[in-house]
């Protein structure tokens, strides 16, 4: 069939609005199952070479996935005990480094009957996918020469991000995502209350949200100050930082500390922002002197990542979503934390993305399936890796 028929084919299924609103849905749904399905196959397969008896679930749920579901069992003072920092120790203040929204909202669906912790975290982690996915969907139609395709492309791209395994965990990226997402529709379609509200959410989930807000409160100041009436801005660009603000407030008083939540960081998991040196540090070494897949990968993405914010100003993306995807990867840089955490805390840096979504989508249909496809594989190889192979935290 010609490129010029495929093309048109696939535009006239678009257009039918059935289609057209399922299909961020289904392809999130398939990119994701791809993954998943690797990723039981390297389970079985260590199990095999290893004498492990591991399943795809206790993968998924690992590391701070485990803390998750002990916040969202017993509150912070009552986590299993058996939880400890990156250091072996644990103190009363030790699960306050996890913030709250993604617990809470395991603990809402917890309480549905014949639904059990473990089950209520991956589906609302699959719902907040879903939800990502249809934020990214619009985000991709509404920015600069943005269009149903790009939307779509975007979506697919995010899916297929190489730790993309973490959506499917029980950890609180996806409810970040499609907080960040929604927030960002806001701002590209100045609906201020949406922005504000979505990004106090965000606040309650990821320390991330610290990039959100000054991509929505920058973005609605230069909206109030082009227009002094327009109150929606006001009441967003106020109503944004609540939610980080409130949960660091809170630390604070628990702690009796100022600086409360960055001092658990830096006791329990030695991490604070170095301005980059310790990353610095780390990718020297192992691009002079490569030790393993992961963090040898992991440096390349870094990379890969910086060279993203470039292409996004030589494609005039929106300035906002630029702001939000610098502040991403600036929190990602400068902190000396755990190195094996890099590439997962790239993941809500997603429009970085949306240059290549718009690009990738007015090529021909064969060089989209294909370019899609090899990411949709490297992104299953790689988060299987990431859990069942690498025995570190992620």
């Amino acid at each position: 069939m010609p490129e010029s028929s495929a093309r048109s084919r696939m535009a006239e299924a678009l257009r039918h609005p059935v289609a057209l609103w399922t299909a961020p849905a289904l392809i999130y749904l398939a990119v994701r199952q791809v993954g998943l399905f690797v990723l039981q196959l390297v389970v079985e397969f260590q199990n095999k070479t290893t004498g492990k008896a591991d399943t795809s679930v206790d993968n998924l749920r690992s590391w701070d996935g485990e803390w998750f579901l002990g916040i969202a069992q017993g509150g912070y003072d009552d986590v299993p005990q058996r939880l400890t920092d990156a250091a072996g120790r644990r103190t009363a203040e030790t699960p306050l480094a996890f913030f709250p929204g993604y617990p809470a909202l395991i603990r809402w669906v917890d309480g549905l009957p014949g639904v059990d912790v473990v089950g209520a975290a991956f589906a609302v982690s699959l719902v907040s996918g879903l939800f990502c996915a249809y934020g990214l969907f619009v985000l991709g139609r509404v920015v600069r020469d943005g269009s149903v395709p790009a939307g779509l492309v975007l979506v697919t791209l995010f899916a297929a991000s190489p730790m993309s395994v973490v959506l499917s965990m029980t950890y609180s990226e996806a409810t970040f995502c499609a907080f960040a997402a929604w927030a960002l529709v806001g701002v590209v379609k100045k609906r201020w209350i949406l922005a504000g509200v979505c990004c106090a959410a965000a606040g309650l989930v990821r320390p991330t949200a610290a990039a959100l807000i000054a991509a929505v409160g920058l973005a609605a100041l230069v909206a109030v100050i082009a227009d002094r009436r327009d109150w929606q801005a006001w009441v967003g660009g106020l109503v944004a930082p609540l939610g980080l603000l409130g949960y660091l407030a809170w630390v604070s008083s628990r702690t009796g500390d100022l600086s409360g939540w960055f001092g658990v960081q830096q006791r329990g998991w030695g991490s604070k922002f170095d301005g980059g040196a310790a990353t610095w540090e780390f990718a020297l070494g192992h691009l002079g002197n490569p030790r393993s897949v992961l963090e040898t990968g992991t440096v390349w993405l870094l990379g890969f990542a910086i060279v993203l914010v470039f292409y996004a100003f030589q494609r005039r993306l929106e300035w906002p979503l630029i702001v939000y995807g610098i502040g991403v990867l600036v929190m990602d840089l400068g902190s000396n934390g755990l190195m094996n955490s890099k590439a997962r805390l790239l993941l809500p840096a997603f429009t970085l993305l949306v240059p290549l979504a718009l690009v990738l989508a007015r090529r021909r249909p064969s060089t989209v399936l294909t370019v899609l496809g090899f990411a949709t594989l490297f992104s299953a190889w790689f988060g299987a890796y990431s859990l069942a192979v690498w025995q570190y935290a992620i």
